[in-house]
């Protein structure tokens, strides 16, 4: 069960109720740890011979061509880190029929050598990578080689349909490549698009991760080759991502990072990045808002309305919001709307013409789509900005449009901010953490606050997606890793 607008209790968490995780399919994991031994280590001529054992399953998983390991060795390697360290330090080990003195051992990597050449044993959490070379090479690189073996949990679905297809599995921890960090998660976010991902009908850009999450927050854990030294290790970051969010670690270019706040938790920071930036570039970069013009936002209790108002009052703009409850209408006032209107139950365009005095709407925020287009049209005003972002009620449109926006030389808009290319949300991130970010911390005015509405643990995927179908969240939903992450 989740809790509005606070964290998951700590007996949830020491419970351990969770559903049981699925491995990968054996298959891909035997063509990715031999793709690693073979790209990382024997191409390069670090290591003469090298193979792979799962601690979990406790046997030999990869090897390269010849190199064989007995199970009995397999075992005794293992044992070797949880139980014989200490012996190995002193008296070495025998592997292969060959005797090998410990140079160095610790929890992580035994060092060994004989006079033909050495031995490297390396652990992480789920495998042992163990590797013969000869005097002369440099088997320190096996360190590096064996990091991109760890695994994580991650949220995935093998089919498209209903949140029921969701369940958490562990895959292959992503590696930073060029310009890139990888941010240890602790807590992401639910999105529109994430639903419409699982449902099959919002693919992820080529080159994205196909794990759901398009925001996260975390510390950073890693650098990628090129990264500038804007991030160091440890930093506390959130993340505007084109997917791969909804998992431990995530992978994300560097110019997509924006600093969390001192006194904002990570929970709250994960409300931000895509809801806030999907609102200031609807605003700034696409509706070029001017002090004193009247904005009307659609779904004005979601995450991009509530953020949305606030960006809206910190223009010195006059927000108004459309929303199908009363207490929906009553969030949307506290965070700054000047007017909400219950488009279920009264014509919010009659409302809106009042409220303005019969002048309109400059610009309108439209996630809705066609069942709304009538009324948007009567009440946008000569000259105004209808930019339209989402299709919640779909796309099609039945009447005289363009005969209405000819009238009052009214341009439709569009945007979507997932496919935008890097350098595109690279300025994005920059002018907002310039321009808005600064109003998130403490004492300043006006002051920015994302809204939670309810924070679920990673295993209850399928229950946050449930809500938000239905409709039901004021704010943003969060999803929180697991505190073992």
């Amino acid at each position: 069960m989740a809790t509005r607008n606070s964290a998951p209790p700590p007996a949830l968490r020491r419970r351990g109720c969770f559903p049981p995780i699925r491995n990968e399919v054996p298959g891909g994991k035997m063509n990715q740890l031999q793709a690693l031994l073979n790209d990382s280590l024997i191409r390069t001529k670090h290591v003469e011979n090298a193979a792979i054992i799962d601690i979990k399953e406790r046997k030999l998983c990869a090897s390269t061509f010849g190199f064989n390991v007995p199970p009995e060795n397999a075992l005794n390697l293992i044992d070797t880190f949880y139980k014989n360290l200490l012996q190995v330090r002193r008296g070495g080990l025998h592997f292969k029929e060959k005797y090998y003195k410990c140079v160095r051992a610790d929890e992580h990597s035994i060092y060994l050598q004989n006079p033909d050449g050495g031995l490297i044993v390396v652990k992480t959490k789920t495998f042992i990578l163990v590797a013969t070379y000869r005097v002369g090479m440099y088997p320190s690189v096996c360190v590096e080689a064996v990091e991109k073996l760890e695994k994580m949990l991650a949220v995935c679905f093998d089919c498209p349909g209903g949140p029921e297809n969701l369940y958490v599995k562990e895959v292959m921890k992503p590696h930073p490549e060029e310009g890139e960090v990888l941010v240890k998660v602790s807590a992401s976010a639910l999105n529109r698009a994430d639903l419409l991902q699982r449902r099959g009908k919002y693919p992820p850009p080529k080159g994205a991760s196909d794990i759901l999450g398009l925001e996260a927050a975390g510390s950073v854990a890693g650098l990628g080759p090129g990264c500038k030294g804007r991030w160091k290790t440890g930093d506390a970051v959130m993340a505007l991502l084109s997917g791969g969010g909804q998992a431990e670690y995530v992978t994300v270019p560097e110019g997509y990072l924006m600093p969390i706040p001192n006194d904002m938790t990570f929970i709250q920071a994960a409300a931000i990045p895509e809801a806030w930036l999907t609102a200031f570039q609807l605003l700034h970069f696409v509706g070029k808002i001017q002090k004193g013009e009247r904005v009307l936002i659609h779904a004005g209790a979601s995450g991009v309305g509530i953020a949305a108002i606030q960006l809206v009052k910190l223009a010195k703009a006059i927000p108004i919001v459309t929303a199908g409850t009363q207490e929906k209408l009553k969030a949307a006032a506290n965070a700054g709307a000047a007017a909400g209107f219950n488009y279920k139950n009264e014509d919010f365009s009659e409302k809106v013409l009042a409220f303005t005095q019969g002048s309109g709407v400059d610009i309108i925020l439209d996630c809705v789509g066609g069942s709304h287009w009538e009324k948007n049209l009567n009440c946008l005003s000569t000259d105004g900005r209808w930019i339209i972002y989402g299709l919640l009620s779909g796309g099609e449109v039945h009447g005289d449009l363009l005969a209405g926006l000819l009238s009052k030389r009214a341009s439709i808009q569009t945007s979507l901010l997932r496919s935008r290319d890097k350098e595109y949300k690279e300025r994005l991130v920059k002018a907002f953490t310039e321009d808005a970010l600064p109003y998130f911390s403490g004492g300043t005015s006006p002051h920015l606050q994302p809204v939670v509405d309810s924070v679920y643990p990673l295993h209850e995927i399928a229950e946050a997606h449930r809500i938000m179908e239905e409709n039901k969240n004021i704010g943003k939903i969060v999803i929180e890793m697991p505190a073992s992450a």
